[in-house]
């Protein structure tokens, strides 16, 4: 009798201690989990913390202009009190057909193409030529580099004071005997455009000169060296290795200059001017934003002027990320992957 008690009383405990299909207590979270749970609040509290100043200024500077300036190109405003004369799409009707916009927009198109024909070559050479070792090697890099750090103010008021009628240039042409070739290099519009890009290469190509050394500095000595090691000769070491390896590099630099073409303003503004620049040939949108916006005191249609200059950066940026900037995301994601 005591042997049948004991093995009831052992199946009744180990029928107790299975869960029923159909009801019982739930079951306990694994342990720790909660803990793990509650860990996460103060990292995202942190993270809040180090990008929440970050957010703040980008919101208060970026997103908030943008949605001010779609709003009040809605409206024919003068800049002071509240808008009230709602013009709904009249602005940008107006801005899409005038031909003094298409022309600056021309002007922008063939300053963004003759940039990345003139800059590109020109900085990739010296880019090569100062990734070799040479005498005053520094001292050259920073010569090129100048350029580019000092004020638009003063090298628009340098260049507009050298290239006038009667300016420094065209007096050095008549003590050369090249006298024939002066000519007014800021009203005349055969010579100004490509006297803007000549401006526009002598400032900006120290900045792509230093990102091509940057990007060549990145290639590895053992891939060049085994090159000439197996007998290719220094032009096709460059041609078939060091440019490719450049692409990356060269298409971010290429990106840049595209954009900085289209909202080019500071240099056109200060060297020709408001009026000089429509009559020269060398407006952008952004002289006329100015010019026709904030000069006129057409604030409303000067704001419809901005949304569309973003507009068109904007869908420049996407369509350059989607078919030249995306292959070089996706390498890079593959070979982070390995």
């Amino acid at each position: 009798m005591a042997v049948l008690r004991e093995e009831t009383h052992t199946k009744e405990a180990a029928r107790g201690s299975r869960s029923p299909v159909g009801g019982g207590a739930p079951a306990l979270p694994p342990a720790g989990a909660l803990p793990r749970a509650r860990s996460r609040w103060p990292k995202r509290a942190e993270l809040l913390l180090l990008i929440g100043p970050a957010l703040v200024v980008f919101v208060a500077f970026v997103i908030l202009p943008v949605a001010l300036a779609a709003y009040y190109g809605f409206f024919s405003w003068s800049g002071y009190g509240a808008a009230t004369d709602f013009v709904g799409l009249r602005n940008y009707v107006t801005i899409l057909t005038d031909p003094a916009f298409l022309e600056a927009l021309s002007h922008n198109a063939f300053i963004v193409v003759m940039s990345l024909v003139l800059q590109g070559p020109l900085a990739l050479g010296i880019a090569l030529l100062l990734n070799r070792r040479l005498r005053f090697q520094s001292l050259i890099r920073v010569l090129i580099f100048v350029p580019y750090v000092i004020s638009e103010v003063v090298v628009g008021l340098g260049w507009s004071l050298m290239l006038q009628s009667n300016g420094a240039l065209n007096g050095l042409l008549e003590k050369v005997g090249l006298g024939s070739l002066a000519t007014d290099w800021l009203s005349d519009p055969g010579a100004a455009i490509w006297t803007l890009l000549v401006i526009i290469t002598w400032k900006y190509v120290g900045f792509a000169v230093i990102l091509f050394l940057a990007g060549l500095q990145g290639i590895p000595d053992e891939i060049t060296e085994a090159a000439r090691i197996d007998g290719a000769s220094y032009w096709q070491v460059q041609r078939y290795i060091v440019l490719p390896l450049m692409g990356p590099t060269v298409r971010i630099w290429a990106f840049l200059s595209i954009i900085g073409s289209l909202q080019l303003f500071d240099l056109v503004w200060i060297v020709w001017g408001q009026y000089v620049a429509g009559t020269a040939g060398t407006s952008t949108m952004a002289t006329y934003m100015v010019a026709n916006g904030r000069s006129s005191g057409s604030y409303g249609y000067g704001n419809a002027v901005a949304v569309v200059i973003f507009l068109i950066s904007l869908v420049v940026a996407l369509l350059y990320q989607r078919f030249i900037l995306r292959r070089d995301s996706a390498v890079t994601t593959t070979g982070g992957a390995h």
